[in-house]
């Protein structure tokens, strides 16, 4: 296996690197060291331990042009003993390969994506927060770097992971969602299933009159505007009558990790879980009458989130005014007990990182 080759600076740059701050936020430190890949003559050349610094860019390179780009969200815990685990990361690795495929990209190996991943997390140990439900937060991504304005596929490509200890996403305790009527978010054929940054800028104009709107979080329906898909960082999910309804995955829904957790976690838990279609009207009318209690999205940054109210089109606020979240918070908190070493998981969900002396 290739190996990353570690540069003596990016050590000493995050040995003097410290946090303040007690309030981590998300996203809102990055550690000192990235790591950094080169794409070029149809192979991988080398993968790259550096310091942490600006990506120098041809104003003619095809990523600025024609959106050639993909990344991933994944987290490393501290475990009891010190330990240091990722989260599920061979599932990041093929969701990764999954979304190259579609954009016509190079795959990336899952054996040298997940090496890459251990690296920068074990000289990035001292980072990780210490506090449960805390994470070193890695941001996998790939952009092509051919220059040249033809409209083609690259055959340049600069692979990159920064990290980042990171908090909670949210602020509060839960979130108001408006209900986007009029633009879609994906279609189907279309590169909704991947995880590319046009996704989530073509989710921008929305999320701006969601937040003018006084809500959080964006919720998207499909190109008829009668069944809900996703927000715009992350899946949706609600009890009705007690069991566990979320949306069937298709090529217009991004195939969530934490979906996936969850979906298993409730399976063993025997709740009952019910992938399909679900109706905005319909589910606003369970809210009313009392049989949807609860709704709440699930993601990597996110884990999971209770909605405490939707915004439809016409003004009208439906409160979740019938139920705690009791069922939410009660996945949340085993997910999190899962990833912090607290309580034992499903066999194969932590990847133990390797020590490092340095």
């Amino acid at each position: 296996m290739r190996k990353v080759e570690i540069h003596p600076e990016a050590v000493e740059r995050v040995k003097k690197y410290t946090i303040s701050d007690s309030v981590l936020g998300f996203g809102k430190y990055v550690a000192p060291i990235m790591i950094e890949a080169i794409y070029d003559n149809g192979q991988w050349q080398r993968f790259d331990l550096l310091p942490y610094g600006p990506i120098q860019l041809d104003p003619c390179t095809k990523v600025l042009h024609y959106g050639q780009e993909i990344f991933e969200g994944m987290k490393a815990f501290r475990q009891p003993n010190d330990e240091i685990k990722l989260f599920r990361p061979e599932m990041n690795a093929r969701r990764f390969n999954q979304s190259a495929r579609r954009m016509s990209m190079p795959e990336v190996p899952e054996e040298l994506f997940l090496n890459a991943c251990e690296v920068i997390c074990a000289y990035c140990k001292n980072l990780v927060p210490k506090r449960l439900g805390e994470s070193l937060y890695l941001r996998p991504f790939m952009i092509a770097t051919e220059v040249g304005l033809g409209i083609k596929p690259s055959k340049q490509f600069l692979f990159v992971i920064v990290a980042s200890p990171s908090g909670a996403y949210f602020s509060g305790d839960s979130v108001k969602v408006f209900i986007e009527r009029d633009d879609i978010r994906a279609a189907q054929g279309g590169i909704g299933f991947a995880k590319t940054g046009g996704n989530y800028a073509a989710s921008l104009q929305s999320y701006t009159k969601t937040i003018q709107a006084g809500c959080d979080q964006t919720m998207w329906l499909d190109s008829s505007h009668q069944y809900i898909e996703e927000m715009s960082g992350m899946n949706f999910m609600c009890i009705i009558d007690g069991e566990l309804h979320t949306p069937a995955l298709t090529d217009t829904i991004l195939d969530g990790i934490t979906r996936k957790s969850v979906l298993e976690l409730a399976r063993h838990e025997k709740i009952k879980v019910v992938e399909g279609k679900i109706a905005i009207d319909s589910l606003l009318q369970l809210i009313e009458e009392g049989r949807c209690t609860e709704a709440f999205v699930c993601g990597t940054a996110s884990v999971i989130c209770p909605i405490s109210s939707f915004l439809d089109k016409d003004g009208r606020t439906h409160y979740m005014k019938y139920g705690e979240g009791k069922m939410s918070m009660y996945l949340r908190e085993k997910l999190i007990s899962i990833q912090g070493g607290r309580e034992q998981g499903p066999e194969g969900w932590l990847y133990p990182v390797k020590d490092i002396h340095f």
